[in-house]
């Protein structure tokens, strides 16, 4: 009697087949199932909106002129030694509120960092550069 030779490959046909049936009932099933619709619970309190930001100009002649979009937006002309005294006070009534500062493009970059620089002195906090984005070449 001749010996069997034992098979050393496994037979993947029945998984393939398988896997191909319960790929098939799943997408026929998915585009019927609901998405289900969740209760969010409320809140007694809600966030309060951000505020918008104050912003120090520096014009080409290298004077100062503050803008606080959160009352009004008008621009007032201030000195170096006021600015930080009045970003301090519009602070202590908003801390929240961030400062931008927008230079001229003709302004040299050391007068803008020279405002940066005295506001961070004056513990300000939340100062940022404003800058305008540039048009697509083609436009």
């Amino acid at each position: 009697m001749r010996q069997r030779r034992l098979m050393n490959q496994i037979n993947v046909v029945p998984y393939i087949d398988v896997m191909l049936v319960l790929l098939v009932i799943f997408m026929v099933t998915a585009p019927m199932i609901q998405p289900a619709s969740v209760d969010l619970p409320s809140v007694g309190k809600s966030t309060q909106p951000p505020v918008a930001p104050m912003e120090i100009i520096v014009k080409p002649d290298e004077s100062l002129a503050m803008r606080d979009r959160a009352l009004g937006g008008q621009e007032v002309t201030v000195g170096r030694m006021e600015l930080a005294a009045k970003i301090k006070e519009a602070q202590a009534k908003n801390p929240q509120q961030a400062v931008l500062i927008a230079g001229d493009k003709s302004v040299r970059y050391e007068a803008v960092l020279n405002v940066m620089d005295e506001l961070q002195r004056q513990q300000v906090a939340k100062i940022g550069l404003l800058v305008q984005p540039t048009k697509p070449a083609g436009k």
